[in-house]
């Protein structure tokens, strides 16, 4: 199982085919569904992967159109879990006491709940695009009792553009030797890329503060 996992971290796409198959397919929802489903593991690749097993579907390891409608289900279904996770467990984590005092003012979730209510649609979008946030976002969703009609509905849109886009950009980049042949450079820079709006957000809120 550790060896599993380190070559997934490793996006060794050719070390999984060769010791698992088909089997590759539920491998990569399950990777999917854990980042995306479950708070405590943020760290499992998401941008990179898809990527990646785009790369691998125009070299013709897997096919593309299964690929796609796999993942997509993987993102949302794990985004869901993560919301209702949130919304059941981590609330009444929340509205727990101590020393007769709730560990959360009423007012900061309700402050919460504001903000998801008014930005949460451009939230959950965007979030999927930004390695880790992308696995807190459904469950400070659920957190804040962010209405779950709206919250399906823009999570869905948001798997779709988020899985299409990096698959399909690995696919149609795939014919490209020294892609193939740099994959762990490639996968660096989408992570880069991808982390990128958080780093100039950082960059502008410690300058404002300066000023």
């Amino acid at each position: 199982m550790l060896e599993l996992f380190r070559h997934i971290l490793h996006l060794d796409f050719e070390w999984l085919f060769q010791n698992f198959g088909t089997a590759v397919y539920f491998i990569l929802f399950l990777v999917i569904f854990i980042e995306t489903g479950l708070v405590i593991m943020p760290f499992l690749p998401g941008d990179s992967l898809l990527f990646t097993a785009g790369l691998f579907a125009k070299l013709g390891y897997l096919n593309m159109a299964y690929l796609v409608i796999l993942l997509m289900v993987a993102a949302i279904v794990g985004d869901n879990v993560n919301y209702w996770i949130g919304r059941k467990i981590g609330l009444k984590v929340l509205h727990l006491k101590f020393r007769g005092k709730p560990l959360v003012k009423q007012e900061y979730l309700d402050k919460t709940h504001s903000f998801y209510e008014k930005y949460g649609t451009k939230t959950i979008i965007m979030a999927r695009f930004v390695p880790i946030v992308r696995t807190f976002a459904p469950f400070a969703a659920g957190i804040a009792e962010m209405n779950y009609r709206k919250f399906f509905s823009f999570d869905v849109l948001g798997g779709a553009l988020w899985i299409c886009s990096l698959t399909f950009a690995g696919f149609f980049l795939g014919h490209f030797d020294w892609i193939k042949t740099h994959i762990e450079m490639v996968a660096l820079a989408i992570i880069f890329i991808s982390v990128l709006p958080i780093i100039i957000e950082v960059i502008k809120a410690k300058s404002n503060k300066s000023k």
